[in-house]
């Protein structure tokens, strides 16, 4: 069984890679931070020396780091390029800190970061109230196309939505 499954994963992986079209290394910047040290591929491929030859060109600069910059334990040098739109701030931010403590092979990185990314979307609701705009969650949610395109799954949604808060509310309700 497991065997069929290795297969069929590896005809799979060869079909979507085969659609790809794209030559990266005509990307500008792609294999930025590429070790030519690590060759993870080295057993298992006749290894002729001149391998390494594709990671001989010149090397973008270092962005200057101007704002705090989280990054992976695992890696000795922050990335050569990154974002900086929207440096950790908040709650968001503190947890993000936290995250980037850990390996990432460890729930103890991905949760929180998942969990920072929800925070963070209430942090900006929160900040758009601040400043006086309300957000349209009907638009942002894109609630009308849905209603459009496909009413009895959004009519089945409202209405256990609805359902399951008025059992909430009655719930806290009968507390008191």
């Amino acid at each position: 069984m497991n065997a069929l499954k290795l297969y069929l994963f590896h005809q799979l992986n060869l079909n979507v890679m085969n659609n790809q079209n794209q030559d990266f290394k005509n990307i500008p910047g792609w294999g930025m931070d590429i070790d030519p040290n690590n060759e993870p591929t080295y057993p298992i491929k006749n290894y002729t020396g001149d391998d390494h030859n594709r990671s001989n060109y010149e090397k973008a600069q270092q962005q200057p780091i101007n704002i705090e910059l989280l990054k992976s334990n695992e890696r000795p040098h922050p990335s050569v390029v990154f974002g900086t739109a929207v440096p950790p701030s908040g709650l968001s931010g503190a947890i993000r800190r936290y995250a980037f403590k850990h390996s990432e092979d460890r729930y103890r990185h991905w949760i929180p970061l998942i969990l920072a990314d929800r925070i963070n979307t209430w942090e900006g609701i929160m900040e758009d109230l601040k400043k006086g705009s309300f957000p349209d969650i009907v638009k942002e949610r894109g609630w009308k196309s849905k209603f459009r395109y496909n009413p009895v799954n959004m009519i089945g949604k409202a209405a256990i939505t609805l359902a399951l808060g008025g059992l909430v509310i009655k719930y806290l309700c009968k507390r008191k």
